[in-house]
């Protein structure tokens, strides 16, 4: 699309040629034209906008960055893609796990990728609807402030509908291949959707493995409103409990060979994920972000400096000589 520019210049530099001949003819005198004109050199003309022109491509090239690969630190990778579905639904504002659902819920996520150094990770949000906050990347230092920066004001539809990030995760994933993907969805289980496991086993069909990892208690706790800076209330006046439900859960773990683990110590997830998740095949994928490049657009700039300063110490009209 850019060199389409030389082509536009083209035409717009045979039209000024027409335009001179045009002129020219206008004047009547072939001699008297040829007498003013004397002076007037078309091959250094025509020179002068080739330098321009090579002058705009080498600019067009340089801001298209042309690189190829140079040493690698640890450019070659052997993983998994991961994509870590995160509830965060206003009950995951509830504190039955200090200081609160979705901090603890980030802290094992956290954890999580730093015992997972050479899989790809990808990061859904969802409450009444999913989001790709993050799409697959081997680099977990970007991963590590998606997931900080997860809160329940990401999503403003309020609800928890699990069917629609377990589409969303598997969206994320590239390619055809499912034998080295699998979905880590984190959630209080308090689904408003009843095709959460029905999605689940469509999933299982593809060879998606999902694993659950439950966040609260069976007892439940109240859930804070930021909004108001108190405890959340039905339309009675009475508090609102948030419950874990790990049927759901456990359901949707079970229909596709994962595992359910309810969040109380986050080594022990983590430990139990990371073994979980050694069972399954990995795949070599080559981690751009740990690729040096080597760069050659300051040449094209260079080049295109030189041309348009040529271009303008190079005269158009040639010296004549006088007898």
């Amino acid at each position: 699309m850019f060199f389409a520019v030389l082509g536009l210049l083209a035409l717009v530099f045979l039209l000024h040629l027409q335009w001179k001949k045009r002129t020219a003819n206008r004047i009547g005198d072939p001699r008297l034209v040829k007498q003013l004109t004397r002076s007037y050199s078309a091959p250094l003309f025509i020179f002068k906008f080739s330098l321009i022109c090579l002058a705009i491509a080498s600019g067009i090239v340089a801001v298209m960055n042309p690189r190829r690969p140079g040493e690698a630190e640890g450019g070659q990778r052997k993983g998994i893609d991961v994509a870590i579905a995160l509830d965060v639904s206003k009950s995951m504002l509830a504190a039955d796990l200090a200081p609160n659902r979705l901090e603890r819920a980030r802290q094992f996520i956290i954890k999580l990728m730093n015992a997972m150094p050479d899989d790809r990770i990808a990061l859904v949000v969802f409450a009444g609807k999913a989001y790709l906050q993050m799409p697959l990347t081997a680099d977990h230092g970007a991963a590590q402030l998606y997931v900080s920066s997860a809160t329940t004001d990401a999503v403003p539809q309020q609800g928890t509908v699990i069917s629609d990030a377990l589409n969303m995760s598997a969206r994320a994933f590239t390619g055809t291949e499912h034998r080295f993907k699998t979905v880590l969805l984190i959630s209080d289980g308090e689904d408003h959707d009843e095709d959460a496991v029905r999605t689940a086993k469509t999933l299982a069909e593809q060879g998606v493995m999902i694993n659950t990892i439950g966040i609260g208690s069976t007892e439940g706790a109240s859930i804070m409103d930021p909004a108001i800076g108190d405890v959340k209330k039905d339309e009675a006046g009475n508090t609102v409990i948030s419950k874990l439900n790990e049927s759901t859960l456990q359901e949707i773990a079970t229909a596709t060979n994962g595992q359910y683990l309810r969040l109380e110590s986050s080594d022990a997830a983590v430990s139990a994920i990371t073994k979980q998740l050694s069972q399954i095949d990995k795949t070599a994928f080559t981690d751009l972000s740990q690729v040096n490049f080597k760069t050659y657009f300051i040449y094209f700039a260079a080049a295109m400096f030189l041309l348009l300063i040529a271009e303008q110490l190079i005269p158009e009209r040639k010296k004549l000589v006088h007898v």
